[in-house]
C-alpha cells in the first residue's frame, strides 16, 4: 500500500530520522568535524528485524516507481543505528545513491533559519514581540485584505503589524504564493515574490503586499521564514549565507550545506523529479499528489542552487548531505552543542519546543499538535510520521 506520506516527495528524496535524545558529545576544544561514531541497533534498543522493514518500504517504493531514491539514517544517544540508501541519486544518468548525496532540503531548512534568528535573540539584539518593521522599515503599515461581497479584494487596516515571534511561529498574517490559491496568494505570484534577485529586494517586495490574515489570529504556512534571513542580515550585519557558515556550519562541522553547490560537489546533487504531466514553477501553485511517474523536473527549478540566481530562501533553498543535517539535529538534541560549540542554551531549545500559538487558531495545521519557534510540536508520535520539535 502507498504511503501518501511518502509519495509527496517529488524529488530523489533524502529521508532523514532522528530520534532526538540527548547525546554525549566530545568537547575538544576545536571545531574540526567530529566524527559520529555507529553502533549496533541492540545496543540502542533498537530491533534489526524492525529496522529492516525501513528497507523493504524504501525499495518497495523504488520499484513502484514513486521514488527515485533516498538516504535514511537513525541515531539515538549520538550514535547511528541505521544508515542505509536506496535506490539512484540520478535515474537518467544511471548514477547510484550515495551516503554522500547532496539534497535540496527545501523547508527542512526552516529550523536552521530559527536557530540563527534564536542566536541573535540570545545576544540580546532583538525581543520577540518586536515589530518586525522595527527592523525592516520596508514592512511598515502593512494593510490587511479582505474580500467584498464581489469577491474582490480591499484593504484595511490590521490589528496589529507583525512581530518578529509571529514569523518563527507562521501567525504573521502571511502566505507562500504557490501552496494556495487564494487572492493573496495570487499577488505573491504576480510580485514574482520567490523570483527576487536578493533577500533585500524579496523584504522590498513584500511589503507593497497585504496581509491574508490578522497578524497572530491563526497559523498559516508561509514566507516568514525567508523573511527572518532578511531579518538576520540586518540585525548582524552579514549576509545571510556568511552568517550561517560562520556561526552554524563551520562550528557543526557541516562541510556540505549551502546554498549554491561548489562546482567541485556539484556532481554530488541528487537528481531532481515531478509527478509525470505537472507543471511545478515558482509562479504556479505546486502539485502535491506524486502517486504518479516520476520525470526530470524542469531544470530551471535547479539552476539556482547552481548559479546563485535567486535570494538564500531560509525558508526552502538549503542543499545539505545526510551527514550535515544529522550533525544540525544532533546539536538540538543536545541543548545546543555538539562538535565543540554551543551555538544556543539548553534553556533557549525548549523555549522553542514550546507551543507558542496561544489562542491562534491551528486548525488548519499539518499533523501537529502545535507550533513552537521554528518548528513544530507533536505531543505524541503515535499514528503520526515525523518525531517531537520536527520542522511543519
Amino acid at each position: 500500500m502507498r504511503s501518501k506520506h511518502l509519495v509527496s516527495a517529488v524529488y530523489a528524496c533524502l529521508i532523514t530520522t532522528y530520534l532526538l535524545v540527548a547525546q554525549g558529545a566530545v568537547a575538544d576544544g576545536s571545531f574540526q568535524p567530529m566524527a559520529i561514531p555507529s553502533t549496533s541497533p541492540a545496543r540502542e534498543g533498537f530491533s534489526s528485524e524492525r529496522l529492516e522493514r525501513i528497507n523493504d518500504r524504501m525499495e518497495e517504493a523504488v520499484d513502484e516507481g514513486i521514488m527515485v531514491g533516498g538516504h535514511g539514517v537513525i541515531a539515538r544517544n549520538g550514535a547511528i543505528v541505521f544508515n542505509e540508501t536506496w535506490g539512484l541519486a540520478d535515474r537518467e544518468a544511471g548514477r547510484p545513491m550515495s551516503d554522500d548525496a547532496l539534497f535540496r532540503i527545501y523547508s527542512m531548512s526552516k529550523p536552521i533559519t530559527a536557530v540563527a534568528v534564536m542566536m541573535l535573540h540570545e545576544e540580546g539584539r532583538f525581543l520577540l514581540e518586536d515589530p518586525v518593521s522595527q527592523y525592516l522599515p520596508e514592512l511598515q503599515g502593512l494593510s490587511l485584505a479582505q474580500e467584498d461581497e464581489n469577491g474582490n479584494l480591499v484593504s484595511k487596516a490590521p490589528n496589529r503589524q507583525p512581530t518578529i515571534r509571529d514569523l518563527l511561529r507562521h501567525t504573521a498574517g502571511m502566505t507562500y504564493g504557490i501552496f494556495s490559491n487564494t487572492g493573496v496568494d495570487k499577488l505573491y505570484r504576480d510580485a514574482e515574490l520567490l523570483r527576487a534577485p536578493n533577500l533585500a529586494e524579496f523584504s522590498k517586495r513584500l511589503g507593497t503586499l497585504p496581509l491574508l490574515f490578522q497578524p497572530g489570529a491563526r497559523w498559516h504556512y508561509s514566507v516568514s521564514v525567508d523573511l527572518q534571513g532578511r531579518l538576520v542580515e540586518v540585525v548582524s550585519g552579514q549576509a545571510f549565507g556568511d552568517f550561517l557558515k560562520e556561526r552554524i556550519f563551520e562550528p557543526l562541522g557541516m562541510k556540505d550545506t549551502f546554498f549554491v553547490v561548489p562546482e567541485e560537489k556539484q556532481s554530488r546533487l541528487a537528481a531532481l523529479y515531478s509527478p509525470k504531466g505537472t507543471v511545478m514553477d515558482w509562479n504556479t501553485p505546486w502539485p502535491f499528489n506524486a502517486e504518479t511517474e516520476l520525470e526530470p523536473a524542469d531544470p530551471e527549478l535547479t539552476r539556482p542552487y547552481l548559479d546563485g540566481s535567486l535570494f538564500q530562501s531560509g525558508g526552502g533553498g538549503l542543499i545539505s548531505s545526510t551527514d550535515d543535517y544529522l550533525r544540525f539535529a544532533l546539536m538540538l538534541a543536545n541543548g545546543g552543542h555538539l562538535n565543540g560549540a554551543q551555538l544556543l542554551s539548553p534553556k533557549t531549545i525548549q523555549h522553542m519546543q514550546k507551543n507558542h500559538l496561544g489562542s491562534a487558531d491551528s486548525t488548519g495545521i499539518w499533523g501537529m499538535d502545535g507550533f513552537g519557534l521554528g518548528v513544530g510540536i507533536i505531543d505524541s508520535t503515535a499514528g503520526k510520521s515525523g518525531e517531537l520539535g520536527a520542522d511543519g
